[in-house]
């Protein structure tokens, strides 16, 4: 498997972009590298770590793409960027099986969009994110911010590619899919979310459970929470700062506390290690489904260690061929769309 990284994506780039890819390859036998960006400063970056294998290629391209930019614009002008030659070569290079960025969530969408192109009969690609629960399984949130303007049909055929992500990736014969609203009754929610509403609930196929509120999202009572890209993000967001005010809070309480309190935590370092790893945000990447190859995005403030777990999870997913999957699950939704619609 071959993969492609932005190597200039993200706050921490190319140093940890570059370290993350070449613990990717000496630890993965099957997995090997293309390093989109600036070749002298990733040269650089790899002759400090001592690097000198066959496993990571460069792409030359010296542009970089800022999180300020316009997404749209940035990918029509910079054409010499890391973000834009990566994806382009993905496009173009059947040797390649996946694209990886840390950078700009509007540029890494755009460019998906417009360079790698929509599955045949997605109305709107989406973007996907794998959420740990209370149950110790994981739930697919989608959209987290792809689409913040949705159609009720957009919604119904996030439920569907989502159903045949968490299928093939978590191995759940009949994954359960809930829709995020403002209550769990049937009636709750606005013009959106009750159109949606029906289109799930008529789809045989589906195991639609009904609406479901965002303080269950952790919970593992649904395996795909179905909503548009503005609630999807702001929901994402507020569990992200819950967990780093949650987690700021029980270290400063164990900073300042008695000696009891630091001779206990002491004894739980192991478990709040094992905590800490679950939640870790920055660790788990959000594909962007339903264009034609596979394109993840991950957190902007990753490190080297961010890049070695994308990589593992686009291993996971070119290996499960969890794209193929998704593609079929499209050809079951009546009134197939054309390209250009």
């Amino acid at each position: 498997m071959k993969f492609v990284i932005d190597a200039f994506g993200g706050d921490n780039a190319p140093k940890e972009i570059v370290r993350g890819a070449v613990t990717s390859v000496n630890l993965l036998e099957d997995v090997s590298l293309v390093l989109a960006g600036d070749e002298e400063k990733i040269k650089n970056e790899l002759n400090e770590i001592g690097y000198n294998g066959d496993k990571i290629e460069i792409l030359h391209a010296p542009e970089v793409i800022g999180f300020n930019e316009s997404p749209t614009m940035a990918i029509r002008q910079k054409k010499n960027s890391s973000l834009v030659a990566g994806l382009s070569a993905l496009k173009e290079r059947e040797d390649l099986d996946a694209f990886i960025s840390l950078g700009s969530t509007g540029a890494v969408l755009a460019g998906g969009l417009f360079i790698v192109g929509r599955m045949k009969g997605v109305l709107r690609p989406t973007l996907a994110s794998i959420m740990p629960n209370s149950k110790g399984t994981k739930s697919l949130l989608i959209d987290c911010g792809a689409n913040v303007d949705c159609k009720p049909e957009y919604l119904y055929q996030f439920a569907k590619m989502g159903v045949a992500y968490i299928k093939s990736q978590e191995k759940i014969e009949n994954p359960s899919v809930a829709l995020l609203s403002v209550g769990t009754e049937d009636h709750k929610g606005n013009a959106l979310t009750l159109e949606a509403f029906k289109l799930l609930k008529e789809d045989a196929s589906l195991n639609f459970v009904g609406n479901m509120e965002a303080r269950d999202i952790l919970s593992g009572n649904y395996d795909v929470i179905v909503c548009d890209g503005f609630a999807g993000n702001v929901a994402l967001k507020s569990i992200e700062g819950a967990v780093k005010f949650l987690l700021g809070e029980i270290k400063s309480e164990i900073k300042n506390g008695s000696l009891f309190a630091k001779l206990g935590a002491s004894m739980l370092k192991k478990s709040f290690k094992n905590i800490r790893r679950r939640l870790d945000y920055e660790a788990i990447g959000s594909p962007f489904i339903g264009v034609s190859k596979l394109v993840l995005k991950g957190h902007g403030s990753g490190n080297a260690k961010t890049i070695y777990s994308l990589v593992c999870q686009a291993r996971e997913l070119t290996i499960n061929h969890t794209l193929n999957e998704i593609e079929n699950s499209t050809k079951t939704i009546e009134g197939e769309t054309d390209g250009n619609k």
